[in-house]
């Protein structure tokens, strides 16, 4: 555990189960001592080479110290975990290690070429060895499909590798991000076909770029709606989607397993749109492998819940209330399906939001506090060194 020193004598953890708390007044002010007397009467630090971090702060008031530690784990800017004196030695100071984002090579049993997929580190992963972290697994929209070597990147236009990497957040998992091929989509969808490399967000050297403009709704609201199911629809979802790289998903995340410090009880899934089918798709055929999952509009086919249901797998389901690429009322077949098979589940319409309904998803919270308080209860997998 890394502690994180405030001015009235408590201390505050970030550890892969999240936040905690703790009392110690008489360790913080000795901290605060020496740490001033180490560094001077006013200084910021900095942890990690080009990284722009808040950090502990020492200001000298008259005779007195006051320590500040200015956190900030919140949807809307970077922070950083704080350095903290090493066991050792007080007056030495033992920087968080930085986050990574590394691209792991494999040979698909789909395309039978060798891909690429993101595998993101947290800030503290290469200190925290006898740790275990969550898995977070990333499927993402039709929009960010491509050969998983130089187009890898468009999937850092959005979901958690965006705010984790882009807007670096301090989110505490494993996250792990393949990417779909084309399958000739890039032949009509024009978002595929006009799309440049341009787009694709950069991580600063110094604080974090503007977010995007949200989608327009210039539809207007109705009261009620049907539930249906859009025509030709089948437990696969839309076509050349996750289902045709289900080999590989499940490839990946097993080799993740084995060769990263990751918790196998707290392995998560989610998804944005064709993403977020494909979560419905693989916790159906799963259904014992993930912890939770949350698809983000997307829609789950009835035909697909039934595992689901038995496994008792918790589920937040997410939809736009101005959504005509997936509108909200074929989300109710499904989600009937599983009301009556007993099973409850968690659905949020985003009322004033179109498609987009991602960006407020992993902008916020409230999504990751609760993945994290859902553990598998018997596990078997492997765990990495």
């Amino acid at each position: 555990m890394r502690r994180m020193v405030f001015g009235f004598g408590f201390a505050v953890a970030v550890t892969p189960n999240g936040l905690r708390r703790f009392s110690h007044r008489a360790s913080v002010f000795a901290d605060c001592v020496a740490f001033a007397r180490s560094m001077g009467k006013f200084k910021r630090l900095r942890y990690g080479a080009g990284m722009k971090s808040r950090g502990r702060v020492v200001i000298r008031l008259g005779s007195g110290l006051l320590a500040l530690s200015v956190v900030g784990l919140n949807a809307c800017g970077p922070t950083r975990v704080p350095s903290v004196p090493s066991s050792s030695n007080s007056n030495a100071v033992v920087p968080m290690s930085d986050p990574e984002l590394q691209r792991i090579s494999y040979q698909s049993a789909c395309t039978h070429a060798e891909r690429d997929y993101f595998v993101y580190l947290p800030a503290g992963y290469a200190q925290s060895r006898a740790e275990l972290w969550p898995v977070l697994f990333v499927l993402h929209g039709n929009g960010e499909r491509g050969d998983a070597k130089r187009e890898l990147d468009f999937l850092l236009k959005n979901g958690p590798l965006y705010e984790a990497w882009i807007q670096k957040r301090q989110l505490p998992f494993v996250i792990v991000a393949p990417q779909l091929p084309m399958f000739g989509q890039d032949a009509y969808a024009d978002y595929l076909k006009n799309r440049t490399f341009d787009e694709i967000p950069k991580r600063l050297k110094h604080g974090v770029p503007a977010r995007p403009p949200r989608f327009p709704t210039p539809a207007v609201m109705t009261g009620a709606v049907a539930q249906e199911l859009p025509k030709g629809s089948t437990a696969y979802g839309p076509p050349m989607g996750w289902p045709e790289l289900e080999s590989d998903v499940i490839s990946i995340l097993d080799s993740v397993l084995k060769s990263y410090r990751v918790d196998p009880s707290r392995q998560y899934l989610t998804g944005i749109s064709y993403g977020g089918f494909g979560a419905w798709y693989l916790a159906s055929k799963y259904p014992n492998r993930f912890a939770a999952f949350a698809p983000v509009v997307g829609f789950g086919h009835p035909d697909l819940m039934e595992p689901i249901a038995k496994a008792k797998i918790p589920i937040w389901v997410f939809a736009g209330g101005f959504d005509d690429a997936v509108p909200v009322q074929h989300f109710y077949p499904g989600l009937n399906r599983l009301k009556a098979l007993g099973h409850d589940f968690r659905f949020t319409i985003e009322q004033d939001m179109s498609h987009d309904v991602w960006t407020r998803v992993y902008e916020g919270n409230d999504l990751y506090d609760w993945l994290l308080r859902h553990k598998l209860p018997r596990v078997s997998t492997i765990v990495g060194p």
